[in-house]
């Protein structure tokens, strides 16, 4: 569950990224996420933990450094890396944490449930912002899309699911998402948890959503809304296996740069 923040203490941005975002120094995601965490002020931790490549940290600590902010990539390879005084102490003193893309359970089967899991949720209560992009973005939620079937409509075993690190349990996000063809196992996700709203996020865009649940679109393509608040009927439960869903009541809001979405509310609204 996401921690608490104690009034007045504001929450926290948390900014999934769809993958592939542009790394301009002026423009884009990634500038205005350092900008958000302090500008010249920022301290922005960098973990590349999903990623097998060793370029993956240094270079979007490079790329933030450039923007003018201070970052420093911590290489956190296995379990025993998150209970590391020192890592506990970078985290600490971050203005804004980025977690890299790769693979999704690398991320929840190194860092779940570890002190820096822990503190990475407590510091999001407090104010710290929190940006993932491509496997980063996934691990967000409490419900991780780990992996599934590509295609535009939902099956019966199309999704796979794993623990996230739990900043939030009102989304469930998916990226890459229109370049991939990731609306049915978004739609699976959905299935087996109505309670949460899906965000299939394009590349090169994000959600930038703020303590009041306000989501923000920002970059090239599109934020993707299933709402499931008002489902009446899934035939997930009794289909065979592999065969086509079911899913009635559904809303959709197709939400493009400078729209926004209230994950509280539940309320789409134009630019």
């Amino acid at each position: 569950m996401p921690a608490t923040p104690k009034a007045p203490q504001q929450r926290g941005f948390i900014i999934p990224i769809g993958g592939a975002e542009s790394r301009g120094r002026k423009t884009g995601i990634l500038s205005r996420f350092a900008k958000l965490c302090g500008g010249k002020d920022a301290r922005i931790m960098v973990i590349p933990t999903a990623s097998l490549r060793n370029e993956t940290g240094p270079e979007y600590e490079e790329l933030f450094r450039s923007m003018g902010a201070r970052s420093m990539c911590v290489p956190i390879e296995k379990r025993s890396d998150c209970f590391d005084k020192e890592t506990i102490r970078i985290l600490e003193a971050a203005t804004g944490i980025f977690i890299t893309g790769g693979n999704q359970l690398r991320l929840s089967t190194i860092l779940g449930g570890t002190p820096v899991a822990r503190r990475i949720r407590k510091l999001n209560a407090l104010g710290i912002h929190v940006a993932g992009t491509s496997a980063g973005a996934a691990i967000v939620s409490e419900h991780m899309i780990a992996g599934g079937r590509s295609g535009p409509s939902p099956r019966e075993s199309g999704v796979e699911l794993a623990p996230g690190l739990g900043l939030t349990n009102r989304v469930i996000v998916d990226q890459h998402f229109n370049q991939r063809q990731r609306m049915g196992r978004l739609l699976a996700a959905l299935s087996f948890n109505p309670f949460a709203c899906g965000l299939g996020i394009d590349e090169n865009t994000a959600g930038f959503i703020g303590p009041d649940g306000d989501m923000e679109v920002v970059g090239k393509g599109t934020v993707t809304v299933v709402d499931p608040a008002d489902l009446r009927h899934s035939s997930m439960s009794y289909v065979r296996r592999a065969e086509a869903v079911t899913l009635t009541g559904l809303r959709l809001h197709v939400l493009a740069a400078g729209a926004h979405f209230n994950i509280e509310t539940r309320e789409a609204r134009a630019s």
